[in-house]
């Protein structure tokens, strides 16, 4: 028998962006709310996009205007929720006469782009002389202008873990590693069976309503619950190259290709450049989606249009690739395929309704969850308003333009930390560095150093208040430090890390 305080308003599947932006969301307007994520969070495709908050330039030549407007407008809100791990980039992109795109096309676009989503922060477009401005040295003699806009950057993977974080804050039960078994409607309720991928043990949880945010799998979960319906996922691998530094300074490229695609190049990590991204229709399991020799050739050579020095294999320090669960519109390509989100109540009208989310991008992760939350308050009673607007991400409670100055901060607090350490903690944790750094007086109160500027201290940081498991949590979802720990100092985590959860 189950008591009441056993049913939760809500019970959503999936450890991404939109699972743990819908969770956060419905906890914050009174909700009881349960999330599972079968691996680590950011695990899939909210780790492995270009990292970009953007309004989708691309987009407008397919007529996404709703989508580009909508994106546009909420940049500038998410870079003040989380100014410590997004922030505003300027992407160069270079024009040359006879090229896929005239110049006047482009002008439009950019003014669209300038003018469409309520920029208030951000710069404008401008033109730029590339004989002269520095963004020209990185490139080949033949590109002498190009158009300087604003978009954002963020970090991906922590974006997905502090709305995790944030909803556990606000009284949501988080269950990562917990994979759903199955899900079927019982007494007017969902009754979800859960496995623990750590421990294998299970247990039966009950919800008034489900939510699919489960990404590329989207369609395993509609299968679980029992339903047979048309499946409604186009999925779309997008894959990345990491190299050693292209170019000085801090702005980004963007590079139009004749195949009509375009790829990016950005600054990374301070010491890398990343690019990205390709374009092609995926049919395996979305966990095993790898890079393909074509797609390394197809970056390599696309970058080496534009930089004078070109991109070879043997510059690639790491690469990774991830498979976008677009909503399948019949686009004839996959970089024609929509964007947009999709979100569709099944069995609205009867009790234990389900809601499918398909699609979606970071950017727009925030304005999906108010649109899930108007559904979920149809389907089973409305409770509290939209509040995001105007929220704080854990570790953001500062300005936009106060990133150094919480740096400088915390390096006053802590004098012992270098400038680098000091910069890094704060864009990853922001006035939660404080948190980690407790009340250490040197170096040597942080414990074992692992490299890189990695100590215990932030380890067990991580380990206790943000889920993270195992050394590959820790170096390539928290932190991106497998570009520069070696692979002795790596195996050194794992151990210290298994070491760490035996002694739990």
């Amino acid at each position: 028998m189950k008591n009441q305080q056993d049913v939760t308003d809500l019970f959503v599947i999936g450890g991404g962006i939109n699972g743990c932006g819908i969770a956060r969301d419905a906890i914050g307007r009174g909700y009881s709310v349960t999330l599972a994520e079968m691996n680590d969070f950011a695990s899939g495709t909210s780790s492995r996009a270009t990292k970009l908050i953007h309004g989708g330039l691309r987009y407008l030549e397919h007529y996404e205007f709703r989508l580009v407007r909508e994106s546009l407008m909420e940049r500038e809100i998410l870079w003040a929720m989380a100014p410590h791990i997004i922030w505003p980039l300027r992407f160069v992109l270079p024009f040359q006469r006879g090229g896929i795109r005239p110049a006047w096309l482009i002008r439009l676009g950019l003014f669209l782009y300038d003018n469409l989503g309520g920029r208030k922060l951000l710069p404008g477009t401008k033109t730029l002389d590339l004989r002269t401005d520095p963004a020209g040295k990185a490139l080949k003699p033949v590109f002498s202008t190009a158009f300087e806009y604003s978009d954002g950057w963020v970090d991906d993977a922590r974006f997905v873990v502090l709305n995790a974080r944030d909803a556990a804050d606000r009284g949501a039960t988080i269950l990562p590693r917990h994979r759903v078994l199955s899900a079927r409607r019982e007494n007017n309720l969902w009754r979800i069976e859960l496995r623990s991928e750590v421990t294998g043990e299970t247990q039966t949880r009950y919800a008034r309503m489900l939510v699919n945010a489960s990404g590329p799998w989207v369609d395993n979960v509609i299968a679980i619950t029992g339903e047979n319906e048309k499946r409604h996922v186009r999925l779309v691998q997008g894959s990345h190259i990491i190299v050693r530094r292209k170019f000085e300074g801090e702005r980004a490229y963007f590079f139009q290709n004749p195949d009509n695609r375009i790829i990016f190049a950005i600054p990374y990590e301070d010491h890398f450049t990343l690019i990205g991204t390709t374009d092609r229709d995926y049919q395996g399991d979305p966990k095993d989606v790898a890079i393909s020799e074509a797609e390394t050739d197809y970056l390599c050579n696309a970058a080496s249009e534009y930089f004078a020095e070109p991109v070879r294999r043997e510059d690639i320090i790491w690469t990774y690739s991830g498979v976008r669960p677009l909503f399948d519109d019949g686009a004839s390509k996959a970089q024609e395929a929509t964007r947009d989100y999709v979100l569709k109540v099944e069995d609205a009208k009867r009790q234990a309704p389900i809601l499918n989310v398909f699609g979606g991008k970071l950017t727009t992760y925030r304005r999906l969850s108010e649109h899930a939350l108007e559904k979920i308050g149809e389907a089973i009673g409305v409770s509290g308003k939209p509040w995001t607007a105007t929220s704080k991400l854990p570790g953001g409670e500062f300005a936009v333009t106060g990133r150094a100055a919480q740096a400088a901060g915390l390096k006053n607090r802590y004098p012992f930390l270098s400038d680098e350490l000091a910069t890094r903690l704060t864009r990853h944790y922001g006035t939660r560095a404080a948190k980690l750094l407790g009340e250490a007086k040197s170096e040597a109160d942080l414990g074992r150093h692992f490299g890189a500027g990695l100590y215990e201290a932030e380890i067990r940081y991580l380990m206790a208040e943000e889920w993270a498991m195992t050394a590959e949590d820790i170096l390539w979802r928290r932190t991106k430090l497998g570009l520069r720990l070696t692979a002795e100092e790596a195996r050194a985590l794992e151990q210290h890390v298994l070491a760490l959860k035996q002694n739990v």
